[in-house]
């Protein structure tokens, strides 16, 4: 039964290695598109599943031939995996902290606020190339587009995402025509009815954005946990499986010492013949 943790991890990693394979069609799929949003992904997606298709083979060679330094490799991979997960979730959880829609009387959306973000955030969307890419992103998702043919009263009972909310109109609060000129928030003056500018450079824009991020961030964290008590546990296993194959590889079965004899150090036999001379001599 001592190999049985041998036999978990083994599993355990072919079911893995198998699974990495649709990680990283996945990204040479979307490294094949043209479409802006994609490319964001196809680069973490080739790593990551470049990352557990050689992990999960070191980690099923090692256990299932009992090659010792492929386990070893595998078990410092892993212990690096884990602590990389752990900080990434703490971060996550810190720059996502902060955030959340404000109430529009008498509408069902809500307006989102750049300031109520994180500045991890906020420096992230004012960077203006960062935030050129997402805009095109944004104009090839078409978001804006379902708003076109909406009436005065869909406005008044329907929903919107944040994006939509942000981008595809002015906030609420602007008045336009004779009281344009009033004092009223700058998005007011950002705005402009063309398809592709609409309200793309406004702050509630990147406000939406954020929000976006925000609660992807935390259904992140939280699958993000469950994957570190899983590593935790396939951790544990592979040590024990490190164990058993130390043992196999000197043919060392468990509970028994098969040691009959020891060979004497260097000085071993100087030191005897000197202990007998002196005996013989006093």
């Amino acid at each position: 039964m001592y190999r049985f943790s041998n036999t978990v991890i083994g599993f355990l990693n072919l079911f893995t290695m198998l699974g990495s394979i649709p990680i990283i069609g996945g990204g040479l799929w979307m490294a094949r598109s043209s479409t802006t949003c994609e490319s964001f992904l196809q680069t973490p997606l080739l790593v990551i599943g470049f990352i557990v298709l050689l992990v999960s083979l070191a980690g099923f060679i090692g256990a299932c031939f009992n090659v010792a330094w492929a386990l070893w490799v595998y078990l410092l991979v892993m212990l690096v995996l884990i602590g990389t997960l752990l900080a990434f979730t703490i971060f996550g959880f810190v720059v996502t902290s902060q955030g959340g829609g404000v109430e529009v009387p008498g509408r069902v959306y809500k307006e989102y606020k750049l300031g109520k973000y994180s500045p991890w955030l906020r420096n992230r969307v004012k960077d203006p190339h960062y935030w050129r890419t997402i805009k095109k992103c944004i104009l090839g998702s078409k978001s804006c587009s379902k708003l076109a043919f909406w009436t005065p009263l869909d406005y008044l009972e329907r929903d919107m995402s944040p994006i939509q909310s942000g981008c595809c109109k002015p906030p609420t609060s602007c008045k336009y025509g004779a009281t344009a000129m009033m004092a009223q928030d700058a998005d007011c003056f950002r705005w402009n009815n063309a398809e592709n500018l609409l309200c793309y450079e406004c702050d509630s824009c990147k406000a939406g954005v954020l929000e976006e991020v925000r609660r992807d961030w935390h259904k992140l964290s939280v699958l993000n946990i469950v994957g570190l008590v899983f590593l935790i546990s396939i951790y544990s296993i592979g040590c024990c499986a490190f164990r058993n194959t130390k043992r196999a590889e000197t043919d060392h079965p468990y509970g028994e010492n098969r040691m009959t004899k020891v060979r004497p150090r260097w000085d071993f036999y100087w030191w005897r013949w000197w202990h007998d001379r002196k005996d013989q001599l006093y």
